[in-house]
């Protein structure tokens, strides 16, 4: 079973998983000081066999991670306020039964479940642009080999290199 919590902040009041913490509407794009014009595609690392990473993959790639913060974003305000609708409902129940009372249960948990994973997108999308404004990005985080830029154009949110992932899968 989910729980919930109030936190307010001082310009909204919102709905939180505990131990959860909400990123304002677009705080990671509008805050960041690099960009992709601050990468050297050079220094970005590439597997055996792969073609060295190109200004214009950068600036795209930069640009789908940009997108995906926004587009998160908005998925986590969607879902908060649908949860937020769910939970005043919930004491508008007076004559429900019991399969009422599980339906909306359900339905709360299933908006919370939603919200939480598109929180885990976005902590996942921001620690990619972190890595590619930084340092670290196409290097897996457990081995120290290049990721490939093949994975890290099909996903660019990979910390582990295809070995390292299907060891961590196994598990």
């Amino acid at each position: 079973m989910t729980t919930t919590a109030r936190r307010k902040n001082t310009t909204d009041t919102t709905l939180v998983a505990p131990g959860r913490t909400r990123t304002p509407a677009g705080a990671g794009a509008t805050a960041r000081t690099g960009g992709a014009e601050s990468v050297d595609p050079a220094e970005l690392p590439v597997r055996p066999g792969e073609d060295p990473w190109t200004s214009e993959e950068v600036r795209e790639l930069h640009a789908e991670l940009i997108n995906d913060l926004e587009r998160l974003q908005q998925e986590i305000d969607a879902a908060e306020a649908a949860i937020t609708g769910l939970m005043r409902d919930s004491n508008d129940g007076a004559g429900d039964d019991q399969v009422d009372a599980g339906t909306k249960n359900i339905s709360r948990e299933s908006e919370v479940a939603l919200a939480n994973n598109a929180r885990d997108s976005l902590a996942q999308t921001e620690h990619a642009l972190a890595r590619l404004e930084g340092v670290g990005f196409g290097t897996c985080e457990s081995c120290g080999q290049a990721i490939g830029k093949a994975r890290m154009q099909a996903f660019p949110r990979a910390t582990l290199c295809v070995q390292c992932k299907a060891k961590q899968e196994r598990r």
